[in-house]
């Protein structure tokens, strides 16, 4: 059975304590590639705590990408890639916290595309990673949002946060545009969640505030990326915002680094409320 391949490294960074967890997830377009470098600066920037790529690969540029994230501090990582098919779309997850595989039944076979694990954090919790395949492979798509549902149905997951590029939007308010009406099952999906407990963290703080985080050709915005938070884990969720990366050297282009803005959330930790974030060497 494939399964995510897995590093560690001592860093010589000790975490203290501070008042929240962040997360970035970022579908970086075609493993980065020539944007690498951007892209890493971009993501340090950020100040994340946990990091979730989308469109990761075996490549060269992407692995090297993993190499310097762990030398930045993120050295506990889980991949998706294959050796014999590097060039495939796959998904990284890298974190500043101890990262365990965490596999359970009925959760999507897509091994590629979907990643959980628990987060040894202040306040642990379940991360799903996931690139939701695109409605031009229908065999593959719809079965993966069929599994993710029947997981959560299942699964006794605790305090979960589900995130990364879905592929999918409501329709009516996650896209500039009115699409076809095909495309119903996309948004049943994403009501799926409100019906079990679960809130899209976006719209759990911003209500109906219209944001995309992709765009056409045709220059037709569309809200694809996600992060839907458990009922445990609902109350903790204190920001989500969609941020485009920046390139200082073509600033005035959005899609200078993806084709996509990251999703940024934040997770309060209930045992360091009070504790601004802090990061101490032990060199």
């Amino acid at each position: 059975m494939f399964l995510p391949v897995a590093r560690s490294k001592s860093t010589g960074v000790r975490f203290i304590s501070q008042p929240f967890t962040r997360i970035v997830s970022w579908n970086i377009r075609a493993g980065g590639g020539r944007r690498s470098d951007q892209i890493l600066r971009q993501l340090l920037d950020w100040e994340p705590d946990v990091i979730g790529l989308c469109e990761f690969r075996g490549t060269p540029a992407s692995q090297e990408l993993a190499q310097r994230l762990a030398e930045s501090g993120f050295p506990n990582q889980l991949m998706t890639t294959r050796d014999r098919s590097p060039a495939r779309n796959a998904l990284l997850l890298a974190s500043r916290f101890p990262l365990q595989l965490t596999p359970v039944l009925k959760m999507p076979k897509n091994r590629e595309r979907w990643l959980l694990a628990k987060i040894e954090s202040v306040s642990a919790f379940t991360i799903g990673l996931m690139h939701v395949p695109n409605y031009t492979t229908p065999k593959l798509k719809y079965p993966f949002l069929t599994a993710v549902h029947k997981m959560v149905d299942s699964q006794d997951l605790g305090p979960t946060l589900l995130i990364g590029d879905t592929n999918c939007g409501k329709r009516g308010i996650d896209e500039e545009n009115t699409q076809p009406a095909r495309f119903y099952r996309e948004h049943d999906w994403i009501a799926g969640f409100d019906d079990r407990g679960w809130v899209d963290a976006f719209r759990h703080l911003h209500g109906d505030k219209r944001e995309y985080s992709w765009y056409s050709h045709r220059n037709n915005g569309f809200r694809l990326d996600y992060a839907f938070c458990s009922p445990e884990l609902k109350a903790s969720i204190k920001a989500a915002q969609y941020v485009w990366g920046s390139d200082p050297e073509n600033i005035r282009r959005r899609e200078a680094l993806s084709d996509h803005a990251a999703l940024i959330v934040d997770i309060e930790n209930q045992s360091a409320k009070s504790v601004k974030s802090c990061y101490v060497s032990n060199k």
